[in-house]
């Protein structure tokens, strides 16, 4: 059977990979972006199949709107991808209040806004999958990601603790931690630089320039092969909690997660100091 899909951010980049997959294969999908404009092909190509709305995910009553404008026109939603986010790029010191809380309201709180808005729908059904974009920056941190990575680390949460509230309903949710992907069109000189940069301090140039210099030439997945993933995770019976997409992050994260364990082992005897175990 045909799925419906609600899917946020699908104008371009992976979401519109994603759009264009599901459609391709006789799926519907409501597409939602902040501007319609960017959806006249795909109108023309699928007709009704597709739904394109215009939706700020950081306004709530537009989420709203959005998901009933959805269900009344398919009848349903069976497939939600969180997918709307940008990152933000700066040093801790460097990031003005606005582009934190701008970071926080369209990562986390748009996904939340859009959790919200389905799961009546989803636990009327008794059933529904909620995929969630995190990113593998929502495991590991690196400098200059501070605000990108709190709102992806608050993602990782917030649906594992989604995750066991709805699977009595027959709920499945599934965090996709993708790495880079080749998604972005043209070259820019600055491979830090994507259009969400905070203003420089000067005392953090020379880390930007070694960063920059670092993540040039790296590989980028193919966004086609994640839409295709995709496909095949929507279908799972049993979808798994999280799962990493690209193998690039898979050592890096490894390697950080071993030496997490091993400073909680090493300073054991602190923790049990501060339970109150030990005598001081």
């Amino acid at each position: 059977m045909s799925k419906v899909w609600f899917i946020t951010g699908s104008s371009r980049g992976l979401g519109r990979e994603f759009a264009e997959a599901a459609l391709g294969r006789g799926d519907r999908v409501a597409a939602t972006a902040r501007s319609t404009e960017g959806f006249g092909e795909l109108a023309e190509k699928y007709g009704d199949a597709v739904l394109p709305l215009a939706v700020d995910v950081t306004d709530k009553a537009a989420v709203d709107a959005a998901v009933e404008a959805a269900v009344a026109h398919f009848g349903r939603i069976d497939v939600v991808v969180n997918n709307a986010g940008y990152a933000q790029v700066g040093a801790v010191e460097e990031l003005s209040e606005s582009e934190l809380r701008g970071e926080m309201e369209t990562n986390f709180y748009g996904a939340v806004w859009v959790v919200q808005a389905v799961l009546p729908h989803l636990r009327a059904q008794g059933s529904g999958h909620i995929v969630q974009l995190s990113s593998a920056a929502g495991l590991i941190a690196m400098p200059l990601g501070g605000a990108y990575h709190a709102s992806k680390w608050a993602l990782e949460g917030l649906n594992e603790a989604l995750a066991g509230e709805v699977a009595p309903f027959g709920i499945k949710v599934t965090i996709v931690e993708p790495g880079g992907f080749a998604t972005r069109k043209g070259k820019n000189p600055d491979p830090l630089d994507n259009g969400h940069m905070a203003a420089a301090h000067p005392a953090y140039v020379p880390l930007r320039e070694r960063l920059a210099e670092a993540v040039k030439g790296q590989p980028a997945g193919d966004p086609a092969a994640s839409a295709r993933a995709m496909l095949k995770l929507v279908d799972l019976e049993r979808p798994p909690l999280r799962v990493l997409w690209g193998l690039g992050f898979h050592p890096m994260l490894k390697q950080a997660y071993a030496a997490r364990l091993q400073g909680w082992e090493e300073w054991q005897e602190l923790s049990l100091e501060a339970q109150g175990e030990l005598s001081v």
